[in-house]
């Protein structure tokens, strides 16, 4: 075990650099997706927006993130994985301030869409980024301590619109979203890209990870990640919605104050799920970490959204005592994707292969909300989040097909 913590040391070597700049672009990253879903209600008000139409700013992000993603991998093979990191950031910073000047539902579509954009080709640039500058005993820790940003960043924005929101307003809050363009500079001045691609040779484009001997690998992992970001979204999209909706919908019937106080705590499972699973990973292996929390979550998923129904008279504490586990094995499996991807793909499309098959199951998901709702519709909130336990299943499956890349070192530079 004492070997699995030598990977604290040296916080000034590049590869802490590299990890750090990859991990607080993460977290800014999430803090701006979760700024439009807190200032929803006002944004709502001021543009006399219908629910249809929030859905579509949310739609509209979702999937040119996945568009921006699948780009920002292509990118990242092309110019390097430090300057896509770099140039992204950038991007959604300034969009996220172009979305404090908004002026009605286009100009916000627009905004959004630049910041969907940026997003979504963040995570691609840091996660290969990451990737090649750790070795394999220690990959899946960073590439957990990368995600674990986005808890902290769900949090930090938690914090943030409760203090700015009624005070200040939306678009103060979005204003703030442009201070992340400061790290881009940081990016630029304190890390450099891995030898790892310096030395990669030629580039190749996108068909070459549709080839064999990559074609399979990248057919059962993009199949993987649309599974677990259809769960995700599936079940996270609506918990917010679930606490404070009403019993005779199929909700918790909490006051907004106290539904934050239960996503905050979730959340904070959330951190320890990242950062255990890439423990586990490298010691054990990708594939069995993640068969243990997708088939937790899918069965702690049911219950959490019966225990209203089942349990009414105690179903506060007990939400509240649960949420942390449903967020510990909830989101903690993300941690895989960042180690085990840039393992199942060479140097030369490492970057183009990590884009496609997050993103393209990213823009999926995009469809999740809709469909959790629809079903809400018929038999309320909490039975409908149970259908989400079916992705995570299907997502069991899928990653028994994939081969297990624990101790897979990358090309030498």
């Amino acid at each position: 075990m004492e070997r699995q913590f030598r990977f604290l040391e040296g916080f000034t070597e590049p590869r802490w650099l590299a990890l750090w700049a990859a991990m607080l672009g993460f977290l800014l990253d999430a803090m701006d997706v979760l700024f439009y879903l807190f200032a929803l209600q006002s944004i709502r008000a001021e543009f006399a927006l219908s629910l249809s139409q929030a859905g579509l700013v949310t739609a509209v992000t979702m999937i040119s993130s996945s568009i921006g993603g699948i780009a920002g991998g292509l990118l990242a093979d092309r110019v390097g994985r430090r300057n896509t990191l770099m140039y992204t950031i950038l991007v959604y910073s300034l969009a996220s301030g172009g979305s404090a000047t908004a002026t009605g539902l286009p100009s916000l579509l627009f905004w959004r869409a630049l910041v969907g954009l940026g997003l979504g080709a963040e995570w691609s640039a840091g996660a290969v980024l990451v990737a090649e500058y750790w070795p394999a005993a220690h990959r899946a820790k960073a590439a957990s301590f990368m995600q674990s940003g986005w808890a902290i960043g769900y949090m930090a924005a938690a914090l943030l619109s409760a203090a700015i929101l009624p005070a200040f307003g939306w678009r103060v809050l979005f204003l703030i979203g442009v201070f992340p363009a400061v790290l881009a500079f940081l990016i630029r001045r304190n890390v450099s890209e891995p030898e790892i691609w310096l030395r990669g040779g030629a580039r190749v484009g996108i068909a070459a990870i549709f080839r064999p001997p990559l074609g399979r690998n990248t057919v059962i992992a993009t199949s993987l990640a649309t599974a677990t970001l259809l769960g995700y979204w599936g079940l996270f999209s609506w918990l917010p919605g679930f606490l404070s909706g009403s019993r005779e919908s199929g909700g918790a019937g909490m006051t907004i104050f106290h539904s934050g106080i239960w996503v905050f705590a979730m959340q904070a499972g959330a951190y320890c799920g990242y950062l255990c699973f890439g423990l586990l990973a490298d010691r054990f292996g990708r594939k069995p970490p993640f068969l243990l929390y997708v088939l937790a979550v899918a069965a702690l998923t049911p219950l959490y959204g019966l225990i209203p129904t089942l349990w009414p008279g105690q179903a506060d504490r007990l939400l509240l005592l649960l949420g942390p586990v449903v967020g510990f094995f909830g989101t903690g499996y993300f941690s895989l994707f960042g180690a085990m991807l840039a393992e199942l793909f060479p140097t030369a499309v490492r970057g183009t292969g990590q884009g496609f098959v997050y993103n393209f199951g990213r823009g999926v998901s995009a469809l999740a909300p809709y469909f959790i709702g629809a079903a809400a519709e018929r038999i309320g909130l909490g039975m409908a989040l149970a259908f989400n336990s079916g992705f995570f299943l299907l997502a069991a499956v899928l990653v028994a097909r994939l081969p297990e890349t624990r101790a897979t070192e990358l090309e030498k530079p």
